[in-house]
């Protein structure tokens, strides 16, 4: 029988009067099924210019452990595995074994009798084969015989004859010994197919505990008890279930090209974790996440030098029970020192000096010192410091750098008091239209402000920074942002950062111990001129480097800890309709929604 002859319909089946049969000029599953053309030859068959290989398994090692086909079913390539077990009848079995004991123990008295020194071997093998007599006697064991078969496919015969190698290499680190199926690639290639047919013949007698050794058909699964949906393992359609508030630490990175899906796939997250009941703070540098807050109930806002929205970066965290106020204070002076530096442009050590003093004496105007309770009393504005900064030696140069700020053009986001409440479910601060010269600056005073904020009352919380790139460029923001990465987790903060751009990301000295710091990290579709510096920090093979360059949206590589999967990002539809970022798509929703509001106003109005 040839190769897909199996499908074909019996010759002696049909009319043979001379008649036309006009039954073939239609589409059946078998058309569809089989391929357009198949040639056979010594260790190749092509199908329809796509190259298989076939190979059976020739002998073991004496112990096999279990899981010990993991590394074959999941390697980055097409691979077919076929493994075909046929019990043998146990009553022959036993009578060989018989036959078999006393051969070996005749061995061994001949031995004995000519006073030759004892052979470990045939001991050994006597022992062996009585347990197994006693155990197939008892029904603990059967005796079966296995074909293990082996399908690789390519497009050429160099990538075959790579696979190949990288297949024997795989089960030889084993001590399992494979072969081609010279001139039997087309019974070997019906073995494999999923007809339960055993064309080759190929076997090895196992009884059931080493047999158990091939099962379960395992593949790389990353996935918890419980948790949130981030997608779909792409290896084996698992689910990737994960609760990233019961991992060592709560942080994550997301390293994506510009419209890869990262912000989509960040979305969906938050969308999940709040019903949840996790509160999500975003820093968004575009107005990505507008929608989502407004069909979730969260408060958006926009933060710009016009807008209404105003933080003081005065503002003080509260001490909690086990800190010293002293101590909580040193920590936010050393904070702003840092903010100063980025409005500053950088500061000499005089010039450092000076501003550690007029920071600690414009607390005390207000009565702010570290030995009392600070808690309920109203912070200093940057207009405070700019008066005491004025009656300072040597503060010329600061106060001419500082008026853009307090008086200036730059004035009207950060001279005012706090009035932006982030206590609530979910919250996105939008930088989209804050000047590019200011968003460092904002990004690092906003989230300035939520560590405060976070200090303050003990909840479940996810802070997002899209674009996380923008605050690594300096190190002041860089080590700010490392600093919430190591204790966020004592307050309940998870640390998520997405960046497009990851050659800053890497170069800052702090990029790589965010990442380490990380117990998520996603990666998705990379540019070519980035993708070196991505396989070097995240040790990827080359199968995992052309798949994070050829990946389409909503693709990767999940990682968890020293696991990872391929990951395709899914949502429902529902979920789709809150998160997309596709302009075509948001177009359609604001169109649906306004013919939606005008249909009820005018049911409204003929009522």
């Amino acid at each position: 029988m040839g190769l897909f002859d199996f499908l074909k319909p019996d010759s002696n089946d049909k009319p043979n009067d001379g008649s036309v049969d006009l039954s073939g000029a239609l589409l059946t599953l078998e058309d569809v099924v089989a391929p357009s053309g198949i040639e056979i030859s010594t260790k190749t068959v092509n199908l329809s210019g796509t190259l298989a290989r076939s190979f059976y398994v020739v002998s073991y090692p004496k112990y096999l452990n279990d899981g010990w086909l993991e590394a074959v079913l999941n390697l980055e390539k097409e691979v077919d595995v076929s493994i075909i077990i046929h019990p043998i009848d146990t009553s022959d079995t036993l009578r060989n074994l018989e036959k078999k004991v006393a051969e070996v123990q005749s061995q061994i008295n001949m031995r004995a009798e000519q006073g030759m020194v004892r052979d470990p071997q045939l001991e050994a093998a006597w022992k062996n084969i009585e347990d197994l007599r006693d155990k197939l006697q008892q029904a603990e064991e059967r005796l079966f015989d296995v074909g293990l078969y082996i399908t690789v496919y390519a497009d050429d015969e160099l990538a075959l004859n790579k696979m190949e190698s990288e297949l024997r290499s795989l089960l030889l680190a084993r001590l399992i010994n494979l072969k081609p199926a010279l001139f039997q690639q087309e019974q070997a290639l019906l073995s494999v197919l999923p007809f339960v047919s055993d064309k080759l013949l190929v076997h090895n007698k196992f009884n059931s505990s080493p047999l158990s050794s091939f099962f379960p058909f395992t593949s790389f699964d990353l996935t918890s008890d419980d948790g949130i949906l981030f997608g779909i393992n792409r290896h084996n359609s698992s689910l990737v279930l994960f609760d990233r508030f019961k991992l060592t630490n709560y942080n994550s990175v997301t390293f994506a090209v510009s419209g890869a899906g990262k912000s989509y796939m960040t979305k969906l997250e938050i969308l999940r974790s709040l019903m949840f009941g996790t509160e999500v703070i975003v820093i968004d540098p575009e107005h990505e996440y507008e929608y989502l807050a407004e069909a979730t109930g969260g408060r958006f806002f926009d933060i710009s030098l016009s807008s209404p929205y105003h933080i003081n970066p005065f503002d003080l965290p509260a001490p909690q029970e086990d800190e010293n106020p002293g101590n909580v204070l040193r920590s936010h002076i050393i904070e702003l020192l840092g903010l100063f530096r980025l409005m500053f442009g950088g500061l000499t050590s005089e010039e450092e000096a000076i501003i550690d003093q007029a920071i600690i004496e414009t607390y005390a105007l207000k009565d702010i010192t570290g030995n009392n309770d600070y808690t309920n009393m109203e912070p200093p504005l940057l207009s405070d410091f700019e008066m005491v900064l004025a009656g300072m030696e040597g503060s010329a140069s600061l106060i001419s750098r500082l008026q853009k700020y307090t008086s200036g053009t730059w004035s009207g986001f950060m001279n005012e008091p706090t009035n932006v409440n982030i206590n609530q479910k979910f919250v996105v601060f939008s930088l989209r239209d804050m000047e590019d010269e200011l968003k460092t600056i904002a990004m690092y005073t906003i989230t300035n402000h939520i560590w405060s904020m976070v200090r303050r009352r003990l909840a479940k919380r996810l802070l997002v920074i899209d674009e996380a790139w923008w605050m690594m460029k300096s190190e002041d923001t860089a080590s700010f942002l490392f600093m919430l990465a190591k204790r966020g987790r004592k307050y309940y903060l998870g640390l998520s950062t997405i960046t497009q751009d990851v050659g800053d990301f890497l170069r800052s000295p702090y990029g790589l111990p965010m990442i380490t710091n990380s117990s998520l990290q996603m990666l998705m579709k990379q540019s070519p001129t980035a993708i070196d510096s991505v396989q070097h920090t995240f040790n990827l093979t080359e199968e995992e480097k052309f798949l994070l360059l050829e990946s389409n949206v909503g693709e990767g590589i999940f990682f968890a800890g020293l696991k990872h999967v391929a990951i395709k990002v899914i949502a429902s539809y529902t979920e789709d309709q809150i998160i997309t970022s596709d302009p075509s798509q948001i177009l359609q929703i604001k169109k649906a929604r306004e013919e939606l509001r005008n249909s009820r106003n005018q049911n409204l109005n003929e009522n």
